[in-house]
């Protein structure tokens, strides 16, 4: 079954409910900057069990205190409601 992808509106509504992540050319991103590698190793490791049990996993890149993040839905060729449940239970 496909999953839908969101409409340029639903996206920018969506948006309103989540500071600090923006638009890309497929999906959003945000970036994160914690204290130190260990903050950010423990902020990663809470995302990957989010992401496990929503079966709906992020492409992220992680450098010292940063972890960029990215959700996409590639069986839909954008961004779908399963990127902003997840983007909204990671910013939880």
């Amino acid at each position: 079954m496909a999953i839908p992808r969101l409409t340029d509106a639903e996206i920018e509504l969506a948006l309103v409910a989540l500071p600090g992540w923006n638009r890309v050319s497929e999906g959003i991103e945000r970036s994160y900057k914690f204290a130190d590698f260990m903050h950010a190793f423990a902020f990663m490791t809470r995302v990957a069990l989010l992401a496990e049990k929503a079966d709906h996993h992020p492409e992220w890149f992680n450098v010292y205190n940063r972890v960029d993040v990215r959700l996409t839905t590639h069986d839909a060729g954008g961004l779908s409601a399963r990127d902003v449940a997840l983007a909204t239970a990671i910013d939880a």
